[in-house]
């Protein structure tokens, strides 16, 4: 079986929405992965474990605006290494609400909350850009910092548009794991 015909799992940040699936699914087209798949994980930490129950056919896709993707490196040494980046567009970065009512909490993951950090906004941090539109839909904040993909799939109304962010991606590899 040639490489680009083997069930190759890549794990990453989920629920579906984030710039890691997109990544992710981008990784596997470019390299005519044809029969693999996409898992996602609620942390990138968690991913690492999916990873390791399936080392032989399995990889890591993380982001390197991750908070804490250096500590994945370091903690993980003995068993994976960093193996190549590449660099893509994420979906267009929104903030985003139920509706038009004035904002008090928004809902983001570490990452991007920069984006409205000078606000006068109570931001609660969550694990994903995803997993921020999900509880949002859910009454969980006024509003959140999400993916144009997230935001749709929940049905929220995109207040302002950031548009997408050139993004560096990591592949990290078990030991003895070819591509």
């Amino acid at each position: 079986m040639s490489n680009n015909e083997r069930r190759l799992q890549v794990h990453t940040l989920g629920p579906t929405g984030t710039n890691c699936e997109a990544a992710a699914h981008y990784y596997l087209k470019q390299r005519n992965h044809k029969q693999s798949s996409v898992v996602l994980h609620d942390t990138l930490e968690n991913a690492v474990h999916g990873v390791m129950t399936n080392p032989a056919d399995s990889l890591l896709l993380g982001c390197v605006v991750y908070p804490k993707l250096n500590e994945i490196v370091f903690r993980n040494l003995k068993s994976m290494s960093l193996h190549e980046c590449f660099v893509m567009p994420t979906h267009r970065m929104v903030l985003a609400a139920r509706d038009r009512s004035p904002v008090g909490t928004v809902l983001s993951h570490p990452a991007p909350v920069n984006l409205i950090e000078d606000r006068d906004y109570d931001i609660r941090l969550v694990t994903s850009n995803a997993a921020a539109a999900l509880e949002c839909s859910t009454g969980g904040a006024d509003a959140c910092i999400t993916t144009s993909v997230a935001a749709e799939a929940n049905n929220l109304e995109i207040l302002e548009d950031f548009g997408p962010v050139q993004m560096g991606f990591s592949i990290h590899l078990p030991h003895g794991t070819t591509l």
